[in-house]
This record gives C-alpha cells, structure tokens and sequence, in this order.
C-alpha cells in the first residue's frame, strides 16, 4: 500500500503565469516525485495570496488546513513542489518545522531533512540579498557610463532579471547537489546515468523539465 501525502500548491496572482511556479506546474511535479517514490496524493490544498505579509501562517490557511489534515492521518507528510512554495524566509521555515508535520520538497528528494531545508531557506534568502544587490551594482555602473536608463523600471526589471538568472541557477545547482552525489555514490558514473537517476527521483529540472546530458553537466559545472 502507497505511502499517504497531503499536497500543498501556492501561487500568488503575479506568479500565476510564470513558467514553472503555475499550479499546473506544481501538480505535474508532485505526481511525478509521488510516482517514482511509492506515494499516494490524498489530499491536496491550493492557496492563492495576494499583497505583503503573505508568508504569516495567519495568511495561508489553506496551509494550516493542510497541516490539521496532515496530523489526523497520522504521520503524514506535506508535499510541495519547491521549497519556495512554502515560503522564501528562513524563519517561516522554521517555525514550519516547529509543527511537527514532515514536509516533503519533490524537487530536493526524498532524502532532504529538515536540516537540509533550513539549509536550502538560508540559500534562498541569500539568493534574494545577491540579487538586490547585483540589480543596484547594474544600475549605478550604467548610470556611471553615462547611459540613458530610459524607462527606470523597465531597465530595473532587465537588471532583476539578469542577476535573478545568474544566482538562481547557481542556487538551484546548490540545491539538487546532494541527490546528483547521492545518484554518484550508488553507481551512477556518466552523464546520462545521472540524468536518469534524477528522473527516477522525481526531481526535475530548473525549469520543470526532464534531465539530459547537457543540463547535468551545467549543474555540475556550478557545484565544481
């Protein structure tokens, strides 16, 4: 008999559209990851949240509704697509941890701990630090240069987007080291060996997707 999970998607309005943070998205990984480890969806919750103030629990009840049906079915684990889902701060993160339900991120394995999502929070808000800080350093080397910025927030936008890429994907190689050494240590030597181990985890790729050759050896690349 299939190990039970509870499945939790969250989107806000703005990231609706954007590839990869769609529930669509969410729900195709989730039953992927649920496929390849022997689990059962059982139930699932979808919050939509708009405005700031959106990582207090008080704000996400369709994530407390999850963690109650999680504790009457026992020991029961919540499952999400990527650990930004359940929040991008650290101390949320923790307090998460602090209710005694297992949380499950498909796109870290079934093997991350919680340890190593406190790990993966803190990655995470550094990310954002890296960003903000790069988008500010790309404005005021352009404005140095004497370039015209144009439209402020349109140039801002192309900065955000280009050091959102950068750090992002060294992240996200951060993120999935372990499995891909985990996939190493039982026997999995070449490229395409890693690929199909990852794929047999239900992890996928940055962008949602299947593991090639290609996109192993750009991750390894990030991690060397």
């Amino acid at each position: 008999m299939a190990n039970p999970l509870v499945a939790y998607f969250r989107v806000s309005t703005r990231e609706q559209g954007r590839s990869g943070l769609g529930i669509d998205a969410q729900r195709a990984a989730v039953a992927r990851f649920a496929e390849a480890e022997g689990f059962e969806i059982v139930a699932e919750f979808v919050e939509v949240e708009t405005g700031k103030g959106s990582d207090a629990l008080d704000r996400r009840p369709q994530l407390a509704a999850a963690l109650d049906k999680a504790r009457k079915l026992g020991k029961c684990p919540i499952i999400v697509a990527k650990l930004d889902r359940l929040s991008r701060d650290v101390h949320f993160i923790s307090g998460l941890m602090a209710q005694r339900v297992a949380f499950v991120v498909a796109e870290l394995g079934a093997d991350a701990d919680p340890f190593m999502l406190h790990l993966f929070a803190a990655l995470a808000e550094k990310e954002r630090k890296v960003i903000s800080e790069r988008t500010k350093a790309a404005l005021a080397a352009a404005k140095a240069r004497g370039q015209a910025l144009g439209n402020p927030r349109l140039e801002e936008a192309r900065a955000v987007a280009n050091a959102s890429h950068v750090a992002g994907a060294k992240t996200f190689a951060q993120t999935v080291a372990p499995a891909i050494r985990a996939a190493q240590a039982a026997g999995a030597k070449t490229l395409r060996e890693i690929a199909a181990a990852l794929d047999g985890r239900g992890i996928a790729t940055a962008r949602g997707g299947k593991w090639d050759a290609k996109t192993v050896s750009n991750v390894l690349k990030r991690i060397a």
